[in-house]
């Protein structure tokens, strides 16, 4: 961050309130260059902070920005989801999208509600529609139809140029931060594919089915079902995202905007459940080549 607090913050704001002009004025152009502006102030000064990875110590990080925001101009009812949210992290589940529905805020004066807005905003008068509405993740909608196959089928020849000529001590071996080793990563992409199969015949299979919730993350490390060597876990992964492939490129395009009730992410469309996994791959793309380097 500058080391002008108040002139960075006074600079940020001013990126929003020029940009929120600049779109009343027709110059759009203009306004998504500022508005990416303070986006990338934001990241920059967020990156270098070490946020405990500690569950105990990140709990008490999260209900210390709680009690910090509850003394600022932050609605009530996003308070209390941010409290009931933290209080299931705690006891080690998953908030729900009972628990914490999507936030919608007024693009023109930020008017925050948990509830899909179906009038004016209360505060300026806005039309409900211009409202923006916060997805949990960017992955929803990364990625169109086309891409998104594209994405799929491409990423698997990736991870194998990736992994290629490394020995089982390279493949095994844990940073030194204790985090995931590339065999972990690999299982991690494995799993995720296999949620993603399971998800589309389901989309084939039954109107608006019910997507349950996975902490498909934390199951990384669980070696209870340990396959034999990586390249089995590779192989398994690369022979499902193949039939996975030969389901959806069969799909005539109407049936991506089939609708399924995901249990923590309210209700999303096919199109929106395949660009989260094929974008979510990506990120882990530069986990396994800074592991391997």
């Amino acid at each position: 961050m500058a080391a002008n607090n108040s002139n960075w913050k006074d600079t940020l704001v001013h990126l929003f309130a020029l940009a929120t002009r600049l779109e009343g004025e027709g110059q759009y152009n203009l306004a998504k260059l500022t508005r990416a502006a303070a986006d990338s102030l934001c990241r920059q000064s967020a990156y270098p902070i070490e946020i405990p990875a500690d569950k105990d110590k990140l709990t008490a990080d999260i209900r210390q920005t709680i009690e910090t925001l509850s003394h600022l101009d932050v609605s009530a009812e996003l308070l209390s989801a941010m409290k009931q949210s933290v209080d299931t992290f705690a006891q080690g589940g998953l908030p729900l999208i009972t628990t914490a529905p999507h936030p919608y805020v007024c693009r023109i004066c930020g008017h925050l509600t948990l509830t899909p807005p179906t009038g004016p905003c209360p505060a300026c008068g806005a039309w409900a529609e211009t409202f923006q509405i916060f997805m949990p993740n960017y992955w929803f909608d990364a990625l169109e139809p086309p891409a998104a196959l594209e994405c799929l089928r491409q990423t698997p020849f990736v991870v194998e140029k990736l992994i290629e000529g490394l020995s089982d001590e390279t493949l095994n071996r844990i940073p030194p931060d204790g985090g995931w080793a590339i065999r972990n990563t690999l299982g991690h992409l494995r799993d995720a594919q296999g949620v993603l199969d399971f998800r589309v015949n389901l989309f084939l299979k039954e109107l608006h089915p019910v997507l349950e919730s996975k902490a498909v993350f934390a199951w990384a490390k669980n070696e209870t079902e340990r396959p034999p060597s990586v390249h089995d876990i590779f192989e398994a992964y690369r022979t499902s995202r193949a039939e996975t492939l030969r389901k959806l490129e069969s799909l005539p395009l109407s049936d991506w905007w089939r609708t399924g009730k995901h249990e923590e992410f309210g209700t999303i469309t096919l199109r929106q459940q395949v660009s989260y996994f094929a974008a979510h791959e990506s990120t882990h793309l530069s986990q396994i080549r800074a592991l391997r380097d």
